[in-house]
């Protein structure tokens, strides 16, 4: 009598399933992997969300960001590109001013550079509006 179920699988067959195996664990490691970098606690590098911060209210007013955030200064669809700063301590926050490159506009804003206080002075050239305000970066909350 000969024997029942011993036989093998064809090479192609044995190749295929091979193959399917190995794409399978390695669809299964990148799923692993994309959960742990999710840009979690785990003190991966993502980017801080700015501050979003109305040039219509701000005047009199104290900002908080933290340390390597921005300050989006909003609200002046009209002479965004006109605002300039005086900052008392510019090694605190540095200025960043509003543009257009004729496919995208961007506000003016303030970028964190180290932790401390500093006041902040804005003019507008075109409007001859001013605001003056306190910008307190803080440590790096862990995001």
């Amino acid at each position: 009598m000969g024997t029942i179920g011993t036989r093998k699988p064809a090479r192609g067959v044995r190749r295929r399933l091979g193959a399917s195996a190995a794409l399978m664990l390695f669809a299964m490691a990148g799923l692993a992997l994309a959960g742990c970098s999710s840009g979690g606690s785990g003190g991966g590098s993502s980017a801080l969300p700015p501050v979003i911060v109305d040039l219509g209210e701000v005047d009199g007013t104290t900002v908080q960001v933290d340390e390597g955030g921005s300050i989006d200064l909003t609200g002046d669809d009209e002479t965004f590109t006109e605002w300039s700063a005086d900052i008392a301590d510019p090694s605190v926050v540095e200025f960043v001013p509003g543009s257009d490159d004729g496919d995208a506009q961007f506000n003016p804003g303030l970028t964190a550079k180290s932790v401390g206080e500093t006041e902040v002075t804005l003019d507008n050239a075109s409007s001859g509006d001013t605001v003056t305000f306190t910008v307190e970066v803080v440590p790096k909350s862990g995001y």
